[in-house]
């Protein structure tokens, strides 16, 4: 029978493993559903992990955007204002002529006991350590971000991106910036130019920006001559410059101390200092903290006549000069600058009392003194403050020289074998006319009579005697006789500039109508003192910057005159002094040759002399404070009249005494020109038709030549420079101007 589809008692066969179920027992509960929190915490991991991935791949991405995106900026204007240096000739400082207080120096100058120091209080571990400290820079943003102050970047390169790149405020912008600065400059810079940047760039308290500054501002010496405990001292500064300065704070010296020694033990233990040399370390006291030197006095006087003697000898050009970073040794001597400032106090500043004489506002002083022998400039006076009065007295070429020029004349006279129009040889012996406003012969271009002093008339007179009194008629006429166009080219070769303003060919040319400055005056006057060699004057002994020196213009001496026409100029110049306008200067107690000279309208007043070692110039000039238009110098110092044998021969002569102090009296060694040795016998003064009052009689065949040699004062001016005397003097043994 076939199997039906209905239930079967044979049983089916088993499944292994496989039970039938007891239908008498009840169904099995349902399993217990499987915690779910170990899943959540996968599900957080696999999250977390992923966002640290995108967080990591977004700080890659921000690192390289931010390495490829923040360049090397050049140098912030603060790190490199630089400050030039001006020195006396001896290495003491004059100023400096910027308000940053800087001078870069190369690392090698630095002593390697300073280096360490420096490294022992900010960055022991530069030499091993990278660029930046990330747990440093984490700590400075999170103290900046919670407001808990300031922190440092800590590493050198990271202070040195803050001091040069940017700037010290406290922000995560610059943060930034500094840390991927920092990253490329170690990539980029060595060692050694980190760390030369770093020591240029850090503040020391002071106003003292860089080492060398440090250096000069707390111990008076460069940083080449800093040992180990002195560089100790300065490296503690630069955590807190105020707080640890010992003489501006004495309260703190406890701590300014304690922070030296901190220094010195960290260069113990780094091996770079023995235990011996640590025990013998004594702190070192800074000297007393100084103002900033500024330019007030005659400092800015100086710097200023430096600049222009630079810039105009085209050692700098300005622009360049004006970038900063020069060291410039001057030729100017210390003890004689000051003792030219006090012998200008004494005998005018101190006497001046506006409330008492209105003129005595308007009186201005310029003096200049040179060394004949090299052409230096070892002093000179500019003013009563330069920041009271910018104009520097000494180097300005607006007042007429009125006849100091005088000695030029003759000088050209004896350099060239000049003769009267007479045919005689000029000596100090020859005659000439001397009658006031008598007119120039000889001269083709408008008629010219010059009045002397005072309207004074002295006849028949000496050269000599005419240098001592300052006849004008003598002069002019002798002008005319040696030709004005020699006249100037000689006045140029003894040191006057070309360019000096109304230096013209003319017979005024005699009386002084140029406006050559104190110190071109000066240079002149020390060539008659040189006998005859003249070498360009010069205020720079050397100039240096960042180490490397700079060159300088070569100034060879040369031959300007004969050596018989500079003597015999000085033989009687020093009648002057003896006998003449000049008898003040004899307070200078030393053989001297002088003259004395006044500009028209008695606007300014001079004195140039010299004696065998010493050629000053001293002007007084009259200028009105607010205008600054030339006025007259009369009634200043309580006087009727200001003259050269006044004031300015009184200035010489205390200056030249006490800068020559303890050398002893030297007399001037003359070699004269022929005739000049012996008063020859006087041969009358032609009369008749070539006597005094004929035609005009042909020029010297160098004389003037065109219209550069046209008079431009006509019959009856004395013109610019004709010096007016104080009383009639016709007689030689009574000094006058």
């Amino acid at each position: 029978m076939p199997p039906s589809s209905g239930t079967s008692d044979t049983p089916r066969p088993s499944r292994p493993g496989w039970e039938p179920r007891d239908p008498t027992l009840s169904a099995p509960p349902p399993p217990a559903p499987k915690p779910r929190r170990a899943g959540r915490v996968r599900r957080v991991l696999r999250t977390l992990l992923g966002l640290s991935l995108l967080g990591v791949l977004l700080l890659a991405g921000a690192f390289a955007a931010g390495y490829l995106l923040v360049e090397i900026p050049p140098a912030n204007a603060a790190a490199v204002a630089q400050s030039n240096v001006y020195l006396y000739r001896d290495g003491s400082p004059i100023a400096r002529d910027g308000e940053v207080n800087r001078e870069n120096v190369r690392l090698d100058q630095v002593p390697l006991g300073v280096r360490q120091a420096v490294l022992a209080a900010e960055d022991r571990d530069f030499h091993t350590s990278h660029a930046v400290d990330p747990k440093a820079m984490v700590r400075a943003t999170w103290n900046t971000v919670t407001g808990k102050g300031r922190q440092s970047g800590s590493t050198i390169t990271q202070q040195y991106v803050k001091n040069y790149y940017l700037g010290q405020e406290q922000t995560l912008t610059r943060k930034a910036k500094e840390f991927f600065i920092a990253i490329k400059l170690g990539r980029e810079k060595t060692e050694e130019e980190i760390l030369q940047g770093y020591l240029n760039t850090s503040y020391f308290g002071r106003n003292a920006y860089g080492i060398q500054a440090a250096a000069r501002a707390y111990y008076g010496k460069d940083v080449e001559q800093l040992d180990t405990a002195q560089g100790a001292y300065l490296a503690s500064l630069l955590k807190a410059p105020s707080a640890y300065d010992v003489t501006t704070h004495p309260e703190n010296r406890a701590k300014a101390v304690a922070r030296w020694n901190y220094v010195l033990d960290g260069m113990v233990t780094e091996g770079w200092l023995g235990h011996a040399e640590r025990a013998a370390a004594r702190f070192p006291l800074p000297q007393t903290a100084r103002p900033a030197t500024g330019l007030s006095g005659q400092r800015g006087y100086l710097v200023q006549a430096v600049e222009e003697y630079l810039t105009g000898h085209d050692v700098i050009d300005e622009k360049t000069l004006a970038g900063g970073g020069y060291r410039i040794t001057t030729t100017l001597e210390r003890a004689q600058q000051e003792t030219l400032v006090q012998a200008v106090e004494d005998r005018v500043i101190s006497r001046l009392d506006p409330a008492r004489d209105p003129a005595d506002r308007y009186v201005r002083v310029g003096a200049a003194a040179v060394d004949p022998a090299t052409g230096k400039v070892l002093a000179m006076y500019g003013g009563i403050d330069y920041t009271q009065q910018y104009v520097n007295n000494a180097t300005r070429r607006d007042y007429q020289v009125g006849s100091t020029f005088k000695p030029f004349v003759f000088t050209a006279a004896v350099q060239s074998g000049a003769q009267t129009q007479y045919g005689m040889p000029i000596t100090p012996y020859t005659l000439y006319d001397g009658t006031n406003r008598r007119p120039v012969e000889g001269w083709s271009g408008s008629p010219y009579d010059p009045a002397n002093e005072d309207d004074a008339s002295y006849g028949e007179i000496a050269v000599g005697e005419a240098t001592d009194l300052s006849v004008n008629a003598v002069y002019a006429q002798m002008a005319v006789d040696v030709g004005p166009a020699h006249v100037r080219r000689t006045a140029v070769a003894l040191g006057l500039p070309g360019s000096t303003p109304d230096l013209t060919a003319s017979p005024s040319i005699a009386l002084g109508p140029a406006t050559a400055s104190v110190l071109d005056m000066a240079s002149a006057y020390a060539t008659l003192a040189a006998h005859g060699r003249h070498g360009t004057y010069t205020l720079v002994e050397g100039v240096t910057k960042g180490g490397e020196t700079v060159d300088l213009p070569s100034r060879p001496a040369r031959q300007a005159v004969t050596r018989e026409a500079a003597d015999t100029t000085t033989s009687i110049l020093r009648s002057v002094v003896e006998a003449g306008t000049g008898t003040a200067a004899q307070a200078a107690g030393r053989p001297a040759a002088g003259k004395t000279g006044t500009a028209e309208d008695d606007r300014a007043a001079w004195f140039a002399g010299y004696t065998p070692e010493l050629a000053t110039v001293v002007a007084l000039m009259g200028q009105d404070p607010e205008s600054g238009r030339q006025e007259s110098l009369y009634g200043a110092l309580g006087l009727p009249r200001i003259n050269g044998g006044g004031a300015p021969a009184e200035i010489w002569a205390q200056f030249t005494r006490e800068a020559l102090a303890g050398t002893p009296p030297r007399d001037f060694d003359l070699r004269l020109m022929p005739g000049a040795e012996v008063m020859p016998p006087v041969p009358p003064m032609p009369d008749g038709p070539d006597g005094p009052g004929s035609p005009d009689r042909p020029d010297r065949p160098d004389g003037p030549v065109g219209e550069e040699n046209q008079d431009p004062y006509p019959t009856g001016e004395a013109g610019p420079g004709a010096a007016v005397s104080r009383s009639p003097l016709p007689a030689r043994s009574s000094p006058r101007q």
